[in-house]
């Protein structure tokens, strides 16, 4: 099952990400609320890069994934789209 290899590699960031050491609520703040600490813990984290791919490759549109809010995540996905 090559497949179920390829999955599981591609979410190898999950096991050591900070974020597994904070709640969901975390990273889903109510609408409004401040992203400002969930992308701050973003930021020290080694898989960011990889759960920003995730989440853009998956078309997650809610909460902070890599860093970025789904503002900003739509953003990107609108200048890459321009772009290419």
């Amino acid at each position: 099952m090559l497949i179920n290899t390829v999955t599981e590699d591609a979410l190898d960031w999950q096991e050591t990400a900070l974020c597994a050491q904070a709640g969901p609520e975390f990273f889903f703040p109510a609408p409004g609320s401040s992203t400002r600490e969930a992308k701050q813990l973003c930021g020290a984290c080694e898989g960011r890069v990889a759960c920003l791919e995730y989440a853009l490759a998956n078309d997650e549109r809610f909460g902070v994934w890599g860093g970025l809010s789904e503002k900003e995540r739509e953003r990107l996905r609108r200048k890459e789209r321009e772009q290419g």
